[in-house]
């Protein structure tokens, strides 16, 4: 499938996007059918069924879900998201994005996600910790720090990791750290790494703003979403000398074109909730605010923000992907016909799985990195990341994600060949 036979109507279907780009890199690739088949389909798939007695009495059923797509490189890794509209094939997506990702900054783990049908915004705490220990125990056989490394994503946090971590070692009769990532640092968590998503997003986005030429001084930046990805870019990113003029979040935009005071902006959102209203800049629609003329846009949200419906309005000359998935596959023709250098989400947001390797490293050695050491190692991997999947992308003629994907899809397959998948 290419992008140019995805239809209108599935154009947001995250599955199919995933597929049509990876069916473009094998073909690039020249991989056999063989080949295809074991990197195109999912290792494993778990679906479980979860009983949870609700704080009013009532027993509900909650639906879950873990994907493991590949184990080829090291244990699956991947993010467990809690939210009303979790489907399996956004989860297939995402875990096969994970593999990709962890190639393409050369990690040594595969591609794994989680997630629950549920909404956690009417769910007590209470009900939250049932719901992730029951999901725990339904998933105990599967995960595991040798087998599959679960962390936070879309809803759920390090206070859910830490549920997730002391269900798994009541079982397993002592303290096992290493089996997720993003928790509390007094239970084993990693400096750096509530900033590593974002951070990741900038240092790439200083390469990209070196190989044009440009200055960070100089560049106008929009963040689509203010939660940790587009936050933590946010407050960093100016403190780097980038001048940020707006903020787009699900309820309006905020745009100061002499640049935002973010701390400020952050203080005014935990008052109010919302980030319009600021005083330090100027409300707008938050649908115009993605098409104003900026150096850099960093889409830090949601999938498929940006699609054939508007990406010919952008007047960005960097996208950064600090979200996964915001481009569909049909909206990405008409960036590369506008010549809009794209940082694609495989490589802009993976500074997180990168210090969440960093934490899983950590917990199994029992020993601790300090901040400085934790983002020196990211800014490595990061910067060396970007350099490979730019002189992929000017090797084999084509654009920055296809690169990605494939120098992604080159690494898993290797691995595959050496360990004799075949034999």
């Amino acid at each position: 499938m290419s992008a140019v036979s995805i239809s209108l109507e599935n154009e947001k279907n995250p599955w199919v996007a995933a597929a049509a780009r990876f069916d473009e890199a094998a073909s690039r690739l020249g991989l056999d059918d063989g080949m295809r088949k074991v990197l195109g389909t999912p290792a494993r798939e778990i679906t479980v069924h979860i009983p949870v007695q609700l704080d009013d009495g009532r027993l509900e059923v909650f639906t879950g879900y873990r994907v493991q797509h590949s184990v080829a490189r090291g244990p699956a890794k991947g993010g467990i998201r809690f939210a009303p509209d979790v489907t399996l094939d956004e989860v297939r997506a995402l875990a096969s994005w994970m593999t990709w990702k962890c190639a393409v900054v050369n990690i040594p783990f595969g591609g794994g996600k989680g997630g629950v049908i549920c909404n956690p915004s009417v769910l007590s705490d209470t009900e939250l910790e049932k719901l992730t220990r029951r999901y725990t125990a339904e998933i105990i056989d599967f995960i595991g720090p040798e087998r599959d490394v679960p962390a936070p994503d879309v809803n759920t946090n390090e206070k859910v990791m830490a549920w997730i971590m002391d269900t798994y070692s009541m079982h397993a009769r002592h303290t096992v750290t290493a089996v997720v990532t993003g928790k509390p640092m007094t239970l084993g968590g990693s400096r750096g790494r509530p900033e590593a998503t974002g951070r990741g997003c900038m240092m790439v986005t200083l390469k990209a703003l070196e190989k044009l030429g440009k200055r960070p001084e100089d560049s106008r930046v929009v963040i689509q979403g203010f939660g940790n990805v587009g936050g933590m870019a946010a407050k960093l990113m100016t403190a780097r000398g980038f001048k940020v003029v707006c903020i787009i979040e699900y309820d309006g935009a905020v745009y100061n074109p002499k640049g935002l005071d973010i701390a400020a902006l952050q203080r005014h959102r935990k008052e109010t909730g919302s980030i319009t209203g600021f005083a330090g800049g100027e409300d707008m629609d938050k649908t115009e605010a993605m098409f104003l003329d900026c150096d850099v846009l960093l889409p830090a949200a949601t999938e498929n923000v940006i699609h054939s419906g508007n990406a010919d309005k952008l007047r960005c000359k960097i996208l950064c992907e600090g979200a996964n998935g915001p481009t569909t596959p049909l909206a990405d023709e008409v960036l590369a016909e506008k010549g809009v250098f794209v940082i694609p989400d495989i490589l802009a947001n993976a500074g997180g799985v990168t210090v969440s390797y960093f934490e899983w490293v950590q917990d199994r050695q029992g020993y601790f990195w300090n901040e400085r050491l934790v983002n020196e190692r990211l800014e490595e991997i990061m910067t060396e990341s970007f350099d490979a999947v730019v002189r992929y992308a000017e090797t084999h003629n084509v654009n920055n994600r296809t690169a990605a994907n494939m120098l992604a899809l080159d690494r898993v397959a290797y691995a595959i060949k050496l360990r004799g998948i075949y034999a």
